[in-house]
């Protein structure tokens, strides 16, 4: 490149002279160059390099392998083997209780929709996200659902600048409820429901329930005015508050109210008399913005998410140190850039009410975020000073485990040989996941979040998974975990199955569960009723040292918004059950007992016992009765023979 420059620069300068001679050697100069820079690289390739490339290229492949492992932070993976040669029996259910208990039979999407029609109560509330988390209730870990109620100013009926700027300045509550519970209905149990919010667990009660900072990208507002500040509806009336948190900037003097009107372009922000020198301007109330406007040089994380703790709501967003300049690393996309390195490396907690921010240092070994600490002293806390119960509620985020996952399908392979061959390459699974079921599409499963006993370890604990296949086969060979909970924070686990084991994989068992013909036929005669079969995820669940695959249907009518979980699709090895519920379905196929497996709390309708009085049967009876009227109203005719055919049961048994 050097010598190609200098001729180059020699042939402009003769050009310039007018020497003729010296210009046509320097011209000759630097088309030799030219020619040997393009000629040269191919014919080393050709007759050095290719004859003995493995020989030639080991090296660099072992830089490469060990650089990419470390720079993604899977140098620290821990592999370990399971024979899989012991099937699972119904005691082995029985001691994964709590598993069973926390099965993700609620989807983000349907459960989204739900809580939009049932939970949203006036038209300018919104529900834009389902975050997934887990809580000790009652003594017991519980994988909980939570969604914020925010305001969506833009759907006001009144819209108008009092309205929208200082009367409707925030959201109200949450709504949330366990990942498996269901009501006869088909609809979610919800543990935190309505306005004010009433939480059925005391681990869940909401002290401050406002949000003005959140995941909706809302304007500015102004609180602590003359005009009332809507607080949340009560009947026909409303309930009117006044802002006591010290979020926003006081607007306390007409010079700095001008500024604001000239900033947000509104005379009147300047004019108006319902502004004080009490009153305080809250902006940058998108949380993700809200955040990146202090650390521009964080990447977010794409899902924050919501947290109940002592009462109040706070957000917690991942964020990570990031370059593509990590020598020999494999490079991957991420937010419309490449990355070659990449540490969550610090955690962000927001108030909901006050917008207060914090940042915490989560990776002291990341030299990234250490130069940054250094360059803005007492920005980022050690992690130790998160309050415990934040700290109970940190999790594994996704953006950097589905990277590392995508990486760690190759670069498992540490022998050069066997990587450059790709012989032992796996792959992530696609298979048609949620509502693209009904359109045939595939992608990549996602990664989820779940409550498990891994195998070997004595207790329950919630972790980050992901199965890997084999390239171009559709059995699996390994799954990868990344744990979540105390001082296991962060670590990774593989469990690879033998080679020579058939282990069904996600794809095959789509496969046989289109195929069951008891199931087919059932989907068939719901979509001829005019309802809408919606395939839930396939989960992939852990039990001992083998798989269990749960698929939840949800059933929505045709002149219907709310999804309801209708049925539930259990599979194991060559046996498939859909069943009404999930102990139901695995009774079926290890003939377990329901009340073995049953979540405490569970609402949905269980085989009658025997020693239930006349009285019972007519209450089940009328239940029925009345769900199937509700289904006939709703022109839900699948829901209504399901309901008529309960209740000719239930008819019988009184006989």
């Amino acid at each position: 490149v050097f010598v190609y420059g200098l001729a180059a620069i020699l042939a402009l300068f003769y050009g310039v002279s007018g020497k003729i001679a010296p210009l046509f050697g320097a011209i000759t100069l630097t088309v030799i160059v030219g020619f040997a820079s393009l000629i040269i690289p191919s014919v080393f390739q050709k007759l050095i390099v290719a004859p003995n490339e493995l020989t030639k290229e080991t090296p660099f492949i072992k830089y490469n392998i060990e650089a990419t492992n470390k720079a993604y932070g899977l140098d620290r993976v821990e592999e370990r083997e399971i024979a899989a040669d012991k099937p699972i029996t119904a005691p082995d259910i029985a001691a994964n209780n709590l598993t069973i208990k926390n099965v993700r039979l609620w989807d983000r999407a349907p459960l989204l929709s739900t809580f939009s029609q049932i939970q949203e109560i006036r038209t300018y509330y919104e529900f834009t996200s389902v975050d997934n988390d887990r809580y000790t209730i009652n003594g017991e870990v519980r994988q909980i659902m939570l969604s914020p109620r925010e305001l969506a100013s833009d759907s006001l009926p009144n819209k108008n600048w009092i309205n929208e700027r200082l009367t409707f300045t925030h959201g109200y509550g949450v709504a949330g409820g366990p990942v498996n519970q269901v009501t006869p209905e088909g609809l979610p149990v919800l543990f935190v429901k309505d306005l004010p919010p009433k939480s059925e667990v005391k681990e869940l009660e909401v002290t401050r329930p406002e949000v003005y900072y959140g995941e909706i990208p809302n304007e500015y507002v102004i609180v602590k005015t003359k005009s009332k500040e809507f607080d949340y509806p009560k009947g026909e009336e409303n309930v009117y508050t006044t802002y006591a948190g010290a979020g926003g900037v006081e607007i306390n003097s007409p010079l700095r109210r001008f500024l604001y009107a000239l900033r947000f372009a509104s005379l009147k922000l300047f004019l108006s008399s319902d502004v004080t020198k009490e009153s305080r301007i809250l902006y940058y109330r998108n949380i993700k913005e809200r955040v990146s406007k202090i650390a521009p040089f964080l990447t977010l994380d794409r899902d924050p998410y919501l947290v109940i703790a002592e009462g109040k709501l706070y957000w917690i967003l991942d964020a990570y140190t990031s370059t593509d300049r990590y020598p020999y690393s494999q490079k991957l996309p991420l937010n419309g850039g490449n990355v070659n390195y990449i540490r969550n490396s610090v955690k962000a907690v927001v108030d909901a009410y006050g917008g207060e921010i914090k940042f915490y240092q989560t990776d002291p070994d990341d030299p990234i975020i250490k130069t940054y600490a250094k360059i803005f002293p007492k920005t980022f806390l050690p992690l130790t000073e998160l309050p415990k119960s934040l700290t109970a509620h940190l999790r594994y985020p996704e953006d950097i485990f589905t990277l590392q996952t995508a990486i760690y399908t190759t670069y498992h392979m540490d022998d050069p040989q066997i990587f450059y061959n790709k012989e032992d390459q796996w792959e992530i699974p696609a298979i048609a996941q949620g509502g693209e079921a009904q359109t045939g599409k595939v992608a990549v499963m996602d990664p989820r979040h779940m409550i498990m006993k891994l195998p070997g370890e004595k207790k329950e604990e919630y972790i980050l998974m992901l199965p890997f296949t084999p390239r171009a086969k559709d059995n699996l060979s390994a799954w990868m975990v990344a744990r979540n909970d105390g001082e296991q924070y962060g670590k990774l686990v593989v469990y690879r199955f033998p080679k020579d084991k058939l282990v069904f994989g996600p794809k095959q068992v789509i496969g046989r569960i289109s195929q069951d013909a008891q199931i087919s036929q059932q989907i068939s005669l719901w979509d001829q009723g005019g309802s809408q079969v919606i395939q839930g995820p396939l989960l992939v669940i852990p039990i001992e040292e083998s798989l269990v695959y749960v698929r939840p249907l949800y059933l929505k009518a045709a002149t219907g918004k709310i999804p309801e979980l209708k049925r539930v699709i259990v599979a194991y090895e060559n046996k498939i059950a859909m069943e009404e519920t999930l102990e139901a379905g695995l009774a079926k196929i290890f003939g377990t007992a329901e009340g073995q497996t049953k979540p405490s709390g569970e609402t949905s309708t269980p085989s009658a016992p025997t020693d239930m009085t006349k009285e019972d049967f007519l209450q089940q009876a009328n239940q029925a009765y009345e769900a199937a009227i509700r289904a006939q109203r709703e022109g839900d005719w699948g829901r209504y023979g399901e309901e008529i055919k309960k209740l000719g049961e239930i008819l019988n048994k009184l006989r």
